[in-house]
């Protein structure tokens, strides 16, 4: 082992046995150990014990006696420290930390211990100790030449010309075993505390951020120019490894040993060279050019403001991964890989889960790698340059007639139920309110194509609300509707109704209802659309939409036709039941567009995903189709009831 090495151990064990002695002498009136110098124990422990024991033997009996005195002053100096709820914590990882040692486990062993009990020393008593923005290499280079060349050499080999007439000699930085069990953190406290004894003096009077240039400097000297190079073509367009460092103090506590449970060695030391030589790199956006570049960016910005403790804001940046990032190719991709969609969806819902409920910054790491494996798949899906005017087509088809089928369903019903009661006077109210719809849905085309871009957000908040009104209005006309179909009741309804005049009021909801029925719709397929739009694939885009228009005109007929044919009573049954499933369909929905817009929490179950049921796997949603279905069923058993109750008293 280097003299060097012996005498940093010495000192530092010097320096801990003057800080424990009067702590113990005066501990009534000052009860406090700097923490700094426990962690450089726990951190020397963890680089060096390697060369006291090997395969569970003594391979130098000094270095081996001086790994047992420093465990045993890092556990005199924690219970010397100011009482914490963790103290009693980092006192027992101090008891194995001191019995690993004891019994010479292995040096994997005790490092990890060590650095465990490092972290976690830092966590209970913060040292306070991260550079406010990232070292420029060119500022550290400059740095390193006037401050440390003349002992540790231009390249960091530990030859520089004073190196000669110093006892011990300097470290080389060079050394590329010991640069990848150091941190930069580690760096900068040596450069700011000094090493007594050696010709490593403090530079403490350097401005904080020169200090961290140079730690981040001469932590990078150990790794060649094609190991850097290799390192950038990893951390590029990779959101995983983001994930695993996702801020710059994140990287200050970084080694190779912390990636290696998913790069190899060769990849972690990789990383560490890239990062080390440009740290600005871990706030730069990604470099992809992909259709998922931005939710990519978005879920690395949420992990890094849920790692610095900005829950808010990571909520934000994950709802714009989706709402930005993700639906404007839903269509596209919905028409290619729908199950694929789905895997996506769910997953980023279980993302934000995970930020709602405070989880491990481990667990959503693991989560947003799942998330940005399946946008790999679909890039995949997305990127293929074979334009399938059959899928195109059936995209296009089955868009319309999905979105369609719940808007005609309303209207329809709001036209035969007028002329079943006779009240033809009322029908252009009907009329304009769709048609007013569609002019509107022209607008927004017009806008959102010419004009403005329509957020994710700004989507999911019109067609939730739209949606939940619908449902509201739906449930009270389901349950008057299956009242008026009970015992006759229909008959009086149309015979108070015949003579009256139409009101104001009556006329601006009929208006409201068609519109809002409609106009949501339309806002949708109008969306989808655009989003789908292709020049390859325009000709069968266009004819997807006039076969499904043929299909909704011809539903639309047969509706209006068997309408007709009902007796009055059975189709006001009728319809109250399909309106009231209806109903449930669309708060469900409803809900579940307020939730991807944030406006709902959302907390996810094992549930089946049917969307044209308006079903969604979160407990929200299908509490809140529990709750109108259960209205709705009340409403129709309260209405049987007195139905029959109310043939005694006639007959």
């Amino acid at each position: 082992m280097p003299r060097f090495a012996h005498l940093i151990r010495l000192s530092l064990l010097a320096m801990m046995w003057m800080a424990v002695v009067p702590a113990c002498a005066i501990a009534a009136e000052t009860n406090q150990v700097n923490p700094r110098q426990t962690w450089q124990m726990l951190d020397y422990i963890a680089v060096d014990y390697a060369g006291a024991v090997q395969a569970g033997r003594v391979a130098d009996v000094g270095e081996y006696e001086e790994m047992r005195e420093f465990a045993a002053a890092v556990q005199t100096q924690l219970a010397a420290m100011s009482a914490t709820d963790q103290q009693p914590v980092l006192m027992a990882q101090a008891d194995r930390l001191v019995a690993a040692v004891a019994a010479k486990a292995e040096p994997m062993q005790v490092a990890a211990l060590a650095r465990g009990l490092a972290d976690e020393l830092l966590v209970s008593y913060p040292i306070g100790a991260v550079p406010i923005s990232p070292p420029e290499p060119a500022q550290a280079a400059a740095l390193y030449t006037q401050q440390c060349a003349a002992c540790h050499g231009p390249n960091g080999r530990g030859d520089g010309p004073a190196a000669a007439s110093l006892d011990p000699p300097p470290i080389a930085f060079s050394d590329a075993a010991r640069a990848a069990q150091r941190t930069p953190f580690a760096l900068y406290e040596v450069i700011s505390q000094g090493v007594p004894g050696t010709g490593m003096a403090s530079f403490a009077a350097l401005p904080d951020a020169d200090r961290w240039a140079l730690a981040f400097y001469v932590g990078s000297l150990a790794y060649s120019p094609q190991t850097r190079a290799d390192g950038e073509a990893l951390w590029r367009g990779n959101a995983e490894l983001r994930g695993r460092i996702p801020t710059l103090e994140a990287l200050t506590h970084t080694r190779e040993s912390d990636l290696t449970s998913t790069l190899s060695p060769a990849q972690a030391a990789a990383i560490v060279a890239y990062l080390r030589s440009r740290p600005q790199a871990v706030n730069e956006p990604l470099s992809s050019s992909g259709p998922f570049t931005l939710a990519r960016q978005r879920l690395a910005d949420s992990q890094r403001a849920y790692a610095a403790g900005d829950i808010t804001r990571a909520t934000s940046l994950a709802l714009s991964a989706y709402l930005d990032g993700v639906e404007p190719v839903e269509p596209t991709l919905a028409t290619r890989n729908v199950a694929l969609l789905r895997e996506i969806e769910t997953a980023m819902a279980r993302f934000r889960t995970l930020l709602g409920s405070r989880a491990t910054l481990a667990e959503l790491t693991a989560q947003a790698a799942q998330v940005d494996a399946l946008f790999g798949r679909a890039e995949t899906v997305l990127l293929d340059k074979h334009t399938d005017t059959t899928t195109a087509f059936l995209g296009s088809f089955t868009i319309l007639l999905r979105e369609g089928l719940e808007a005609l369903l309303i209207v329809i019903g709001m036209i035969a139920f007028l002329r079943k009661a006779e009240r033809r006077d009322m029908l252009p109210y009907v009329h304009a309110g769709w048609a007013g719809a569609l002019l509107a849905g022209a607008l927004t085309w017009a806008a959102a194509t010419y004009l403005v871009d329509i957020s994710g957000a700004n989507r999911e908040v019109t067609e939730g609300i739209s949606a939940l009104f619908a449902a509201a209005v739906l449930l009270s006309v389901g349950i008057w509707m299956h009242q008026k179909s009970l015992a006759g009741r229909w008959q009086q309804y149309l015979h108070a109704k015949m003579s009256a005049a139409l009101t104001r009021r009556s006329a601006i909801f009929l208006f409201t209802l068609a519109f809002v029925a409609v106009y949501r719709e339309v806002f949708e397929t109008i969306l989808f659309y655009i989003a789908m739009w292709s020049e390859q694939a325009s000709g069968a885009i266009v004819a997807g939409l006039v076969a499904g228009s043929v299909v909704l005109a011809v539903v639309a007929y047969w509706m209006l036709r068997m309408s007709r044919r009902l007796p009055i009573g059975q189709f006001f049954s009728i319809s109250s039941i399909l309106i009231a499933i209806l109903a449930v369909v669309l708060v469900g929905k409803g809900v579940a567009a307020l939730q991807e817009a944030g406006w709902i929490p959302q907390a996810l179950v094992q549930a089946p995903r049917i969307e044209w049921l308006g079903v969604y796997p979160s407990w929200q949603s299908l509490l809140a189709q529990l709750v109108v279905a259960t209205v709705a069923l009340i409403g129709f058993v309260v209405n049987t009831r007195s139905g029959r109750a109310s043939i005694p008293a006639k007959s």
